[in-house]
């Protein structure tokens, strides 16, 4: 297959589509009818197989009778691509021990011509430049059938020089990942910090011999151990301290009628943790009387209804930035009585109190979700009204210096990113490592694979009568096997590239 279109490469390089120089095929599909469950074998998902890394902590098994074992399994040095998703992510298999796949990925063998390793950066290079997007096929999930992804045009340099440029690669790459995971780890010692910072009864945590707030009469809910408070605090349920509605359910009927007045409405998608997504909030039609209703005020408190349990009465305070919003049936809006507490003070107890959503909750198959009933029981600590502005004051203070840490160390791993896509460009345009005139070229490499294709025999077709996959073609030896990773040295990357 010829490759056409494409740029022009160094000297001693050439184009070849992916299916020239390696071979592959897809893995078994899942069929839990005719499962007998004789023959229980792990086997790797498309969620196994990360960047780089092919993760095993999570491995489901599938019925692999054993003389289909050997054609549905990956071995030492094959490449695993992802044909859905993220579709060209990639890893090398390294173990000694062969491992089932499932038809949602790829296994490639690369030819004599091509380093694996090689092939697994450059897939990365290619995902994020866009050039395996136009391989894909469907519009909400994609997918890139075996045979688009034979169809890949690859850069292909001499053998020797491909493997200089992978030894480049992981050498510069190890320091990146070194400074990425201090910075990940950076940012999750915050974001703790953040979750800390919000919690007002850990300021006034009380010994055991102070006197604290009565605790709450017995409701219709599983309060648990509740902090210790001071005396002068008291402990209120929500229904207590705001009035507490659903929101509006959408009516489809209703969408099509001018009559009804087309007003905004927050999603549990606009309602975060500490903060509301007002980039994309849609419009919904509703009776004039259910939107006076429903208007949200400014100092209203947003808590999530359902989703991820760990959502739950996630939200925030809605300062009016969108007139005339209302809210969606998933959504629950508390309004304080009078100035009985800040709203700011409600929204961040909720947001911390997720073993209390979490135990009063419901789950159902995919979703979580806590009644209005409940909801209204939640416990809520109540300071005196002249302290409530100086808690607010001293936590919004630590907000902002924790917020301008996690901004700091984001933009750090943003440039990182640069720099390893710049990397990643460099070393397929060919910039990376000098060429050396005394590599044999990559044409006499393309020469000899289809020399050698042409020499064997074609495989035999074998069908079954519970299988129709056709028999995996004879694969060529695999080259370039990974080696052990090289421990990552603290030093940052010192080559400059344009970004």
């Amino acid at each position: 297959m010829s490759v056409v279109g494409e740029r022009e490469l160094p000297a001693g390089w050439a184009w070849a589509a992916l299916g020239d120089v390696a071979d592959t095929t897809l893995g078994k599909m899942l069929d839990k009818k005719q499962s007998t469950g004789l023959h229980p074998t792990p086997y790797l998902r498309n969620v196994n197989v990360q960047w780089g890394k092919i993760d095993t902590d999570d491995l489901l098994t599938m019925d692999i009778e054993p003389e289909d074992l050997s054609r549905f399994t990956v071995s030492k040095g094959d490449l695993v691509v992802c044909e859905g998703g993220e579709i060209g992510r990639c890893a090398i298999w390294n173990k000694d021990e062969p491992i089932a796949y499932q038809k949602a990925l790829h296994r490639v063998r690369p030819s004599q011509a091509l380093d694996t390793r090689y092939l697994r950066y450059y897939l990365e290079y290619a995902s994020v430049a866009g050039k395996l997007a136009r391989f894909a096929t469907g519009s909400t999930i994609k997918h890139l059938p075996q045979q688009r992804l034979r169809e890949v045009p690859v850069p292909l340099p001499p053998l020797a020089e491909q493997q200089r440029i992978v030894e480049v690669l992981e050498e510069q790459l190890s320091r990146l990942d070194a400074a990425e995971a201090s910075v990940r780890g950076a940012l999750k010692r915050i974001n703790r910090l953040l979750d800390k910072a919000t919690d007002f009864t850990a300021d006034v945590a009380l010994k055991s011999d102070e006197p604290a707030a009565s605790v709450l009469a017995a409701a219709n809910s599983i309060d648990g151990n509740l902090p210790r408070i001071p005396s002068d605090w008291e402990w209120m349920r929500l229904g207590d301290v705001a009035e507490v509605v659903g929101g509006v359910t959408k009516d489809q009927k209703k969408q099509a009628d001018p009559d009804f007045p087309e007003v905004p409405y927050l999603r549990v998608a606009n309602v975060q943790r500490g903060h509301l997504e007002l980039a994309h909030v849609t419009t919904i039609r509703v009776p004039q009387k259910k939107a006076d209703q429903l208007r949200l005020q400014p100092g209203d408190v947003l808590m999530n209804e359902g989703g991820d349990r760990d959502k739950l009465g996630r939200g925030w305070v809605w300062k009016g930035q969108i007139a005339n919003a209302i809210h969606q049936n998933h959504v629950f809006r508390a309004r304080i009585y009078g100035d009985l507490l800040k709203p700011e003070l409600l929204s961040w107890y909720a947001n911390g109190a997720a073993k209390w959503f979490e135990v009063n909750g419901k789950q159902s198959t995919n979703l979580a979700s806590i009644s209005l009933t409940k909801i209204k029981n939640l416990p809520v600590p109540v300071p005196p009204q002249v302290e409530q502005a100086n808690i607010v004051e001293r936590i919004e203070e630590r907000l902002v210096q924790l917020r301008h840490a996690r901004g700091a160390s984001e933009a750090v791993m943003k440039r990182g990113k640069a720099l390893r896509n710049a990397l990643l460009r460099k070393a397929f345009e060919g910039g990376l490592v000098p060429q050396d005139p005394n590599d044999a070229p990559a044409s006499d490499l393309l020469v000899g694979v289809a020399a050698e294709r042409a020499a064997q025999p074609k495989a035999k077709r074998t069908r079954k009568t519970t299988i129709k996959e056709a028999a995996v073609p004879r694969a060529a030896a695999p080259v370039g096997l990974a080696p052990e990773p090289t421990p990552a040295p603290a030093l940052a990357v010192q080559q400059e590239f344009d970004l």
